[in-house]
Parts: C-alpha cells; sequence; structure tokens
C-alpha cells in the first residue's frame, strides 16, 4: 500500500508527503473519520515511506524496508488494537518498554492505535505523557472515528488529519468497474464511507441474504402481515444474520427513502432499482408522510438495538408499526 494506491484523502497524502519531503512530519498524528475512510491505509503507507530505501515521499513496495512493513514484521513499527472493549493501560506501558529501546533497523520507530478513542483514561493519560515525553524518535499515529473523543490534551499535542467519505457516486463507479453485483453495490455504497468498507460489506457471505431478507420482510409487511412474523423467527433469529440486526435496519431505511421517492414520482438515484415493479405499486398505497414516520421510526428502533435492546423485540415493534401505519 502506497500513497499513490490509495483512493482520495488527497489533503491528507498532500500534507504527510509534504512532511516526508522537508522533513517536518509531526511527532503525533490524529487520523480521524469514519471507518472505511481510509485511516489506517494511511497510516501503513506514511510507515512505509518512512521507512523506504528508494523514495523520499512514498513506498516503492519492493525494498526489504517496504516488504516488511506490508508483511507486519517491521522491528521498529507496532500496532496497537483494543484488546475487547477497549484499550487498556497495561498495553500503553508495554509499548512504552519497547520504546524505550533504540530503533533497531531505522531511526524511528513508529506505533499506530486503532480505535484510539477506545483507550481507557488511565490508558489516555498514560499516552499523554509518552507524547511529551518520547524516549528516541518516534511517530505516533492515533487513527478514530472521533478524534473529539480523545482527552484535549492529545489533541492538541498531535497534528490532526480529517478523512471525508469517498462520494458516493465516485463509490459507486468504482465498485462496478471491479466487477461486484450493482444490487450489492448501491446498498453497500450507501451504507459505507469508502471502498474499502463497501468492498468488505459486499464480500461478507450474509450481506446478500441480509438484503434479501429485508426485501421479503418489507413486501410480507405490508401485504400479508402474519407471514413476516415467521420469517423473523426461520431467516434472522435462528440464522447467522442474528449477529448483523443493525445492517437490516441500515438496508430497511435506504428502502424507505427509494419508497418516499417512488411516491413522489422521482426514480432517479434509487438503491433498490431491481425491485422496481412491486415496490412503485405498493409506494402508492400510502402517503409521502407515512413513509417518512416509518423511516424515523426504524431510525429510533436502530438507536435502541445500541443500548442492548432485545433484538427480536426491536424488530416485531417495526413491522408492527410499519403494518399499522
Amino acid at each position: 500500500m502506497s500513497f499513490q494506491a490509495i483512493r482520495g484523502q488527497a489533503a491528507a497524502k498532500r500534507l504527510l508527503q509534504s512532511g516526508l519531503r522537508n522533513d517536518t512530519l509531526s511527532h503525533a498524528y490524529i487520523f480521524s473519520g469514519p471507518v472505511g475512510t481510509g485511516g489506517y491505509e494511511m497510516a501503513i503507507a506514511l510507515a512505509k515511506a518512512i521507512y523506504c530505501k528508494v523514495f523520499v515521499d512514498d513506498s516503492c513496495g519492493e525494498c526489504l524496508e517496504c516488504r516488511k512493513v506490508e508483511h507486519g514484521n517491521h522491528p521498529d513499527l507496532h500496532i496497537v488494537q483494543p484488546e475487547g472493549a477497549s484499550i487498556k493501560i497495561e498495553q500503553i506501558r508495554e509499548l512504552q518498554k519497547e520504546f524505550a529501546y533504540r530503533a533497531t533497523a531505522s531511526e524511528t520507530k513508529i506505533y499506530i492505535l486503532q480505535q484510539a478513542e477506545k483507550m481507557t483514561v488511565p490508558a489516555a493519560n498514560s499516552l499523554l505523557k509518552f507524547l511529551e515525553e518520547p524516549t528516541s524518535k518516534v511517530v505516533a499515529i492515533l487513527i478514530t472515528e472521533n478524534g473529539n473523543a480523545l482527552l484535549p490534551t492529545i489533541q492538541s499535542r498531535a497534528q490532526w488529519i480529517s478523512f471525508n467519505p469517498m462520494p458516493r457516486d465516485e463509490m459507486i463507479k468504482s465498485l462496478l468497474a471491479e466487477g461486484h453485483p450493482a444490487v450489492l453495490v448501491q446498498p453497500a455504497a450507501h451504507i459505507t464511507a469508502g471502498l474499502a468498507a463497501a468492498r468488505e460489506l459486499i464480500g461478507a457471505n450474509w450481506f446478500a441474504e441480509m438484503r434479501n431478507v429485508m426485501l421479503q420482510l418489507a413486501k410480507e409487511t405490508l401485504t400479508r402481515f402474519p407471514s413476516s412474523i415467521v420469517t423473523i423467527q426461520q431467516k434472522l433469529i435462528k440464522t447467522e444474520l442474528a449477529d448483523h440486526i443493525s445492517s437490516l435496519f441500515d438496508l430497511l431505511i435506504l428502502w424507505f427513502k427509494d419508497m418516499v421517492q417512488l411516491r413522489l414520482g422521482r426514480r432517479d438515484n434509487l438503491v433498490f432499482t431491481d425491485q422496481l415493479d412491486w415496490m412503485a405499486a405498493l409506494a402508492s398505497s400510502r402517503e409521502v408522510l407515512d413513509w417518512i414516520r416509518m423511516m424515523d421510526q426504524a431510525v429510533s428502533l436502530q438507536k435502541r438495538l445500541r443500548f442492548n435492546a432485545n433484538p427480536q423485540l426491536v424488530i416485531e415493534k417495526m413491522l408492527v408499526d410499519i403494518q399499522g401505519v
């Protein structure tokens, strides 16, 4: 992975490559942006560029240093991920212990913290001391969905780089050019924020099946309601899809948006274009405000899932509300 190979995020690349060319890299960066916008890929590209023996402001991908980073065995690069639900103080202390020694293969040691917002308060305070008093030449990269969730004192000691979602039209065009099926590209591009995340979702075994189940539930709920309750049991709760219920709501919300557009007589930029015949006929059965109310309810119930509400009860309530509107 080189800077050149990363799609989008031109501003981030310009800033980092300028720092490499002018030897003005910061000692610490916060890469802040939604999952899938390329923060981790950019961090690896920066590490490779720092260690590369061929290029100054990018990586060749061929030299020994580049290959070590690519294969995850460079002795001076350390990647920290949450253990369970959080990054713990013991992990930061272990990092500090490792960094007490001089760099072995280069002049610079690098550490990458993934999901940095998940640091416990003791871990964050320990990291802050490490940022203020590094024992050698160190570059820290903190990757987070929300840089504002980090301690203000950490924010003030690191250079902030924002990672923005890729324009949806560009994502769709790229994914289709790669040969992914259009029926999966459309919802994936709306649910995710970047190519890597969209590819991962499209490639997940459960995603296509969840799309089919959502469409079946929507149709049954509005035409033959009792069947939808059976479908919940047989195709959701008792299958692997039970682990991805939040994605059911993501897809359902997109479906409601399509129904609003169809009720208004618009057929551009729809997500479920392969289902147009029955959806168009069904859209006219409710008023625009009814479809909007259903969509708002889906958003509200999805939030309940995040607070550990019973998934089956949440889905059943959603379907009862839809049927009753």
